[in-house]
């Protein structure tokens, strides 16, 4: 099975990484090293991930303001890693742009919509709930950066999205 290919970096370096999830469980590939996991999620941004009889307990939280930005809190110590989806980021860099002041709202983490909580059109509140995405059986409630208007809608309910998916645009 085929997963989703990432880059990441974590204080200055670089990761390859490779995610597939089947039954309930994960499977992750970091620069050649194999890990399979079990994830729970205990409450908003709160983890348990088990590898093997090794169980710990994380928090992970958007951050710097950006979606593709993470920090994770991991046995008493904090890590700010950098999750790049290169697909994504080629197509970024090769189609054209919106208005300045657009704000898109990108996926943090592949998953599935679960809710599309406006439609376009619709005048929103910065912090306001837009689309709703399901990942690792967490339901992560995706925000208006900035108060406007919905110009653009690219979620519809039960579809896949990707890490780095533009799910809808506030300008």
């Amino acid at each position: 099975m085929k997963g989703l290919k990432l880059k990441a970096q974590l204080a200055g370096q670089d990761y390859e990484l490779e995610i597939r999830r089947h039954d309930g469980r994960v499977a992750a590939e970091i620069d050649g090293r194999h890990y399979e996991l079990e994830l729970s999620e205990l409450g908003h941004g709160e983890y348990l991930m088990l590898d093997g009889v090794r169980v710990y307990n994380f928090l992970l939280a958007t951050s710097r303001g950006r979606r593709d930005f993470f920090e994770v809190h991991l046995r008493g110590c904090r890590y700010d890693v950098r999750v790049i989806d290169p697909k994504r980021l080629r197509s970024a860099q090769s189609s054209e742009g919106h208005d300045p002041e657009a704000s898109p709202i990108v996926a943090p983490m592949p998953g599935k919509v679960v809710r599309v909580l406006v439609g376009v059109g619709s005048r929103v509140e910065a912090g306001a709930g837009v689309v709703v995405v399901e990942a690792m059986k967490m339901q992560n409630e995706m925000k208006a950066p900035k108060a406007g208007t919905v110009v653009s809608l690219r979620a519809e309910v039960g579809a896949t999205v990707n890490a780095g998916d533009v799910l809808a645009v506030i300008e």
